[in-house]
């Protein structure tokens, strides 16, 4: 008897641990039954000892016979996750997928005896398949369930492309990258290959425009197949693109491949379009380099950010000059990134400020608003300068309550003698508004509020700011929330 056991108690209110390789790599392709056999056991494990850890007690728990319960444990021995110790009585032993995915796995020989035979075949004789060959492909079939005739159809493809003996680590990396995008079965595998030969009128342009003599590989076939189909580009531009890049270096299939990725990304999908943005990428860089010169930056090659910042802003419809001015106020506001501008340029989005006729309506705007503040400030003995908070209480005022200025100038005029003359002003706006006076005549007529304010702190403290006008304007942006 075990000198420490858990409650039966304690092993129902636990928890059973299921690896992530088993739920990836296993449960999708296993009989249901078979699953819940598998996750049973596991769990039967954490009390071996148990009274009703047998094979009776479990069929019971499953409403499963004996014979089922013995064919899924065959199963998943097969698939290398246990051992059956025994049959009679059956006893079972777990063995941890670490170790499953680690050791050299056993196969029937039998399971494989055609497949060995035709996959040898495809060589015709150029090489043959050794035994550490054979078990990778059997690995690979387990691991990604691939049809065998899948497999058998990609080997075939890639010996005939190649035109010799090729290495199984170039066979399985064109399977595996099949097999990570759904391409399982011989089916779906021919699917594929017929795609493949619908674009070779297509492929054989391309080939004869970078003076290629070959048959194209499997790799080159894929991206052709990419450009066209998930790219949606037609082989004019594919060609254009090629010939754009021949004048410049020796062209091949990834370096078009770069060029048409980043079109792309761009949403660049004709050679007219193509066409413009080159003609302006000259404008775009100088545009860049004035920029980082004026924030103080420098990147000795500017593709990412004119494709990433440039653009986008312009795209947004900034023009050059407004791009500039915020550059220049970037700068000024220790702003010296990128990523920091852009986030400025958001808020001028925000705000509907593109141009610089907008950016000028806006500053004067700012200004004249703060003039009036400072005005009210002043009037109060404030000797600071304006900040958030002012403005926002100002705002509040203005098109929130509907003050008139002869109604603020009243309330100040009242505020300026008071122990915390801001609060106070506030106070008297705030009363007016919900007693609904909206001239100074009926403002005189009200009862004037308690001057007791003394023990009240003000809260218009803040950060000051320059006298410039730039400043006040940017001021303002930098309050906008995005």
């Amino acid at each position: 008897m075990a000198f420490c056991k858990y409650s039966t108690e304690f092993i129902a209110s636990s928890k059973t641990e299921i690896d992530n390789i088993f739920i990836n790599d296993y449960l999708p392709f296993a009989d249901p039954k078979y699953v819940k056999v598998y996750i049973y056991g596991l769990y039967k494990c954490a009390n071996a000892s148990a009274f009703d850890n047998n094979l009776e007690a479990f069929g019971k728990a499953l409403s499963m016979s004996e014979d089922e319960i013995l064919e899924a444990f065959e199963y998943w021995q097969e698939e290398g996750l246990v051992q059956v110790l025994k049959t009679s009585p059956i006893e079972i032993r777990y063995i941890p997928l670490n170790n499953v995915l680690t050791s050299n796995k056993l196969y029937k020989p039998d399971k494989y005896a055609l497949f060995n035979s035709q996959a040898q075949e495809i060589f015709e004789g150029k090489r043959e398949i050794s035994k550490t060959e054979y078990g990778e492909y059997y690995d690979f079939l387990e691991r990604f369930h691939v049809e065998q005739e899948a497999l058998l159809m990609i080997m075939k493809y890639c010996v005939d492309t190649k035109k010799s003996a090729v290495g199984y680590n170039y066979i399985l990396t064109v399977a595996k990258n099949w097999a990570n995008e759904g391409i399982t079965t011989a089916s779906a595998v021919e699917e594929r290959l017929v795609s493949f030969e619908e674009k070779s009128p297509e492929l054989s342009e391309i080939f004869a425009c970078l003076g290629i003599k070959r048959n194209a590989y499997v790799e080159e076939r894929t991206l052709v197949e990419k450009w066209l189909s998930d790219y949606g580009f037609t082989l004019d531009v594919i060609l254009y693109v090629a010939k754009k890049i021949k004048l410049k270096c020796k062209p091949n299939l990834e370096r078009i491949d770069r060029e048409l990725t980043k079109y792309y990304e761009m949403k660049l999908f004709s050679i007219l379009e193509i066409e413009n943005f080159e003609k302006e990428k000259q404008d775009l860089y100088s545009l860049a380099r004035e920029i980082n010169k004026t924030i103080g930056v420098y990147y000795e090659s500017l593709d990412g950010e004119v494709e990433n910042y440039i653009l986008k802003w312009l795209n947004l419809g900034f023009d050059k000059e407004v791009l500039l001015e915020i550059a220049y106020y970037s700068f000024k506001k220790s702003v010296r990134t990128l990523e920091g501008m852009d986030k400025t340029i958001t808020k001028f989005y925000k705000l509907g400020i593109l141009s610089c006729s907008a950016l000028k309506e806006y500053m004067h705007e700012v200004v004249s608003t703060d003039e009036q503040i400072k005005k009210i400030l002043d009037s109060l003995g404030l000797s600071r300068n304006v900040n958030y908070i002012d403005r926002e209480n100002y705002k509040t005022w203005k098109e929130n309550w509907n003050m008139s200025d002869e109604l603020i100038s009243h309330a100040t005029t009242l505020a300026k003698d008071k122990d915390s003359p801001l609060k106070y002003l506030s106070r008297c706006l705030s009363d007016w508004h919900e007693k609904g006076i909206k001239t100074v005549e009926e403002a005189k007529k009200t009862a004037p509020l308690s001057q007791s304010m003394k023990s009240q702190s003000q809260n218009f403290t803040g950060r000051s700011y320059s006298k410039e006008e730039i400043n006040a304007l940017f001021q303002s942006i930098d309050e906008v929330d995005v």
